[in-house]
């Protein structure tokens, strides 16, 4: 038997066992039990408006806000680890592995708990979840943006500074808008696990309101004891997330393309 003959085999063998794995996942299955578990109609309309109007408009606010502040932050720590004073180097790369290596969900304790009963601080659930998104988000981004910047031709700077701009200004007008372009879909994937890191606040003890995607999910679990809010609240998140994956691809290349050409 030859080569070809042999792969026309395999791919065959192949495409018969995932016929007979479905036709027997089809007879076997209790169709009943999965629709009433994972698609109950009436436990699914229950759970509109309010998983629009709250949970997903919740998640997107805390996700928003801590990727604002994780990217502020990021600029920042990306700026001390290629500065030439040595400490911000150390701090930045400190600082980096430190977050770098720590759970989210820790993070979240110590914001939600730790501090509060350490120090008596307080913090309210939204500035909480921006921090802890943020401290997190800000270890990954700065590595980007460092890179991002790293990549833009030392040409550039070095016809700035020939034209008389300082340092700073250079860094302001020339290379971080160039160095986004080329780290805006990494950017983009990073939102995209904020996103669902946002949903680590349910450990807060939200009010009604204050619910996001997850944790309106799991109330509506408990309620109607049913399958169906989850899968409700699953695809709320690909609502969020697809979208900014196709945004992803597209950036990645439009830019990627850009960059190809310069490289030439």
């Amino acid at each position: 038997m030859g080569r070809r003959q042999r792969a026309r085999l395999n791919l065959g063998i192949q495409y018969a066992v995932l016929i007979v794995a479905v036709v027997a996942l089809v007879f076997v299955a209790d169709w009943g039990q999965i629709g009433r578990a994972f698609f109950n109609v009436e436990v699914a309309k229950a759970q509109f408006p309010d998983v629009i109007t709250t949970a997903l408009l919740n998640t997107v606010v805390y996700t928003a806000v801590g990727f604002a502040f994780g990217l502020a932050l990021a600029v920042l720590l990306a700026l001390m680890k290629m500065s030439p004073v040595a400490p911000y180097r150390w701090l930045a790369t400190g600082y980096i592995e430190l977050f770098r290596g720590l759970p989210a969900l820790l993070v979240f304790i110590a914001f939600g708990y730790g501090l509060p009963i350490a120090f008596g601080v307080k913090f309210t659930n939204l500035s909480t979840v921006m921090l802890s998104l943020g401290l997190v988000g800000a270890a990954y981004m700065a590595e980007t943006i460092r890179a991002g910047i790293q990549a833009v031709p030392k040409g550039q700077v070095e016809a700035a500074r020939s034209l008389g701009m300082s340092s700073s200004r250079t860094m302001i007008t020339v290379v971080l808008p160039q160095a986004f372009r080329i780290i805006l879909p990494p950017l983009t994937n990073e939102l995209i696990l904020l996103t669902k890191d946002s949903s680590l606040i349910y450990l807060l003890g939200l009010s009604v309101n204050q619910y996001e995607l997850a944790k309106f999910g799991r109330g509506a679990l408990n309620q109607y004891q049913s399958l169906t809010p989850i899968l409700i609240a699953g695809l709320c998140y690909l609502i969020i997330t697809i979208p900014l994956s196709r945004v992803s691809d597209l950036l990645e290349r439009k830019f990627g393309g850009v960059r190809t050409k310069e490289a030439k």
